[in-house]
């Protein structure tokens, strides 16, 4: 049932010879009442309530471990047929942001990612990623404002299904969560950030950079072996272009890897006159592979972007002490 936008529920309720209005109705009580049984749909005549117990069974996720720190909560799910992903909530100022995964693993074979060391299993459904945050919000009797795709996966190689997501969590009538409080992130498929630019949806793009050269980005993202670094900044320029929509560039500080003052030169002149911002993250260890870039190289390397005209940030660190910090999650604990 979760994996209906509100539109396909409308269909699927004529299909069966009942009033369209009854769609709503049920958007109504899985997102705004968010019961867990059909039972409790008091407006639902009784012979409805029990095909669509039979036909379209209310989906569960499990929870098998929780960890908190602070204002971080992590989440261990088992899903329907027995997959495991996670799941991460940050309480800010601002309301609270969920990062959920996409899949189960992951394709893309970034080697500073522990997500990326299982490989994909299947692409989680809408309604997969839609219960993450009906059981979270439920969990911390509080509402989720803001969602970034940032988990476990990568959003655009499982595209219809995250733009089915985004739908039905922005609809007025289902979660009501803002376009602009959604960000994808991608590490660069062409094709699906040409695609996307046409869906008219102002959701947020990100990209996953952290080089600023081939050579380098291809040693640590297989990806640009397909999608160079020059295609990647040509379809951006063209998305942004098309959208009047902002990207970010997000990029992983790792200690003698990527953050000499070459590479702060190099990136600014690549990024020079684009309508973005540099997000520099502090790299979170998983194992002997990569070491984090020290605060004041991290410093250097920001004023060395400042001077030179691009807009950067140094993104607050959140969850390191639970391994729910960026590029940490994984399937198990």
């Amino acid at each position: 049932m979760y994996n209906y936008t509100l539109e396909e529920l409308k269909k699927y309720f004529l299909n069966i010879n009942e009033e369209k209005y009854i769609a709503s109705q049920i958007f109504d009580w899985l997102y705004k009442k968010k019961i867990d049984s059909y039972k409790e749909m008091t407006n639902i005549k009784k012979e409805l309530i029990e095909r669509l117990e039979k036909d379209k069974p209310l989906e569960k996720i499990k929870l098998i471990k929780k960890q908190s720190n602070d204002d971080v909560f992590k989440y261990l799910f088992e899903l329907s047929d027995g997959e495991k992903i996670e799941s991460v909530v940050m309480k800010h100022n601002y309301g609270n942001s969920i990062c959920i995964s996409t899949q189960v693993g992951c394709n893309m074979g970034c080697l500073f990612c522990a997500s990326g060391k299982l490989k994909k299993v299947r692409n989680l459904s809408a309604s997969d990623m839609i219960l993450q945050i009906l059981f979270i919000e439920g969990d911390i009797k509080e509402r989720i404002s803001h969602v970034v795709l940032m988990g476990i996966g990568e959003p655009f190689d499982n595209y219809d299904n995250v733009l089915k997501f985004i739908r039905i969590i922005n609809n007025n009538k289902g979660l009501d969560i803002g376009v602009r409080h959604i960000t994808i992130s991608t590490c660069g498929i062409i094709p699906k950030i040409e695609e996307f630019m046409k869906e008219g949806i102002q959701v947020n793009l990100a990209i996953s950079l952290h080089a600023s050269n081939d050579e380098l980005r291809s040693r640590l993202m297989p990806i640009n072996k397909v999608y160079s670094i020059s295609k990647l900044i040509s379809v951006v320029k063209k998305y942004i272009n098309q959208t009047n929509r902002r990207v970010t560039f997000e990029y992983i500080m790792l200690k003698n890897i990527n953050d000499s003052d070459d590479c702060a030169i190099e990136l600014s002149t690549l990024l020079k006159g684009i309508n973005c911002y540099v997000n520099l993250i502090p790299y979170n260890e998983t194992d002997d592979k990569f070491k984090r870039t020290n605060k004041k190289q991290i410093l250097h390397f920001y004023d060395i972007l400042k001077k030179r005209g691009i807009n950067v940030t140094i993104r607050r660190e959140f969850g390191l002490e639970i391994a729910a910090a960026c590029g940490q999650l994984r399937a198990e604990w």
